[in-house]
């Protein structure tokens, strides 16, 4: 894995701008934005630039169905239908796009899921902060019920209906539907609440949102795993960012555009 990238000079243009007025969020972004937030079109073309931090060059998605809540059938069928998402999607034109972020040493091409994990020794709480979330899967990845990190690891955390996850001072189906971050320890993960807001749900089936939210996620934490330090644009985020909430169909699946700089366009 890359070494972290000196920031210096980009964190002081972070220090220096005030939240944006699309979100209550500092950079570097990191979140699904509420379909209902408000957005402006950007004042110049977005253009993403390389930070010199590590990319997922071929990503290796473990899947945390966290609760026992995913036992239920209607649940249990959901995260089936996810699990078949990622098989999918992880070797679509969706990760042949990103191809033109590829940097030297650094060539970014299809993935894999690894496996999955319905999680019932523990309980996310109808309340379950940022923090815990970590927490749950560093001990987890220590007592070898996840499998350990390697430098493509990316887990993504599925939080069952009646969960509110909290992070940076905000709430899902408040201010967000979804993050990625990285650890201390750089275990790269998402975090994805179930869509069970008019916000979050952006006028889908829980199905295609949580597709069109994962595959946002997906895409951001490919190209920029330790957020503001791989592709962003200072002034508009992540490559999932410039494009929220635009989405296409790929194998009957809802997928969420993703910015190219080639094309100067959500594709």
């Amino acid at each position: 894995m890359a070494t972290r990238p000196k920031t210096k000079k980009i964190a002081e243009l972070h220090t220096a701008q005030k939240d944006s007025p699309l979100t209550k969020f500092k950079h570097p972004w990191r979140i699904v934005p509420l379909h209902t937030a408000p957005r402006l079109a950007a004042a110049v073309t977005p253009q993403l630039t390389y930070r010199n931090g590590p990319l997922l060059t071929n990503v290796e998605v473990f899947t945390v169905f966290w609760g026992a809540a995913w036992q239920d059938a209607t649940n249990s069928a959901m995260a089936k239908q996810m699990n078949e998402f990622f098989d999918f999607v992880l070797t679509s034109k969706l990760m042949d796009q990103l191809g033109e972020y590829n940097v030297e040493g650094k060539t970014i091409g299809h993935g894999k899921r690894t496996g999955s994990l319905a999680l019932t020794t523990s309980e996310p709480g109808t309340k379950v902060p940022d923090a815990a979330i970590q927490q749950m899967l560093q001990t987890e990845i220590a007592a070898g019920t996840l499998p350990a990190k390697n430098a493509n690891s990316l887990y993504f955390v599925f939080l069952p209906p009646g969960t509110q996850v909290q992070q940076g001072g905000a709430a899902s189906c408040t201010d967000f539907c979804g993050y990625h971050d990285a650890t201390s320890d750089n275990i790269f993960y998402a975090a994805m609440p179930y869509p069970n807001c008019s916000g979050c749900e952006g006028g889908l089936a829980a199905l295609d949102a949580l597709t069109s939210t994962s595959s946002h996620e997906l895409c951001e934490a490919i190209t920029d795993p330790i957020p503001g330090q791989g592709w962003y644009d200072d002034a508009n985020g992540e490559i999932g960012d410039i494009c929220a909430w635009k989405t296409k169909k790929l194998n009957g699946f809802t997928v969420q555009l993703e910015w190219s700089n080639a094309a100067e366009a959500c594709v």
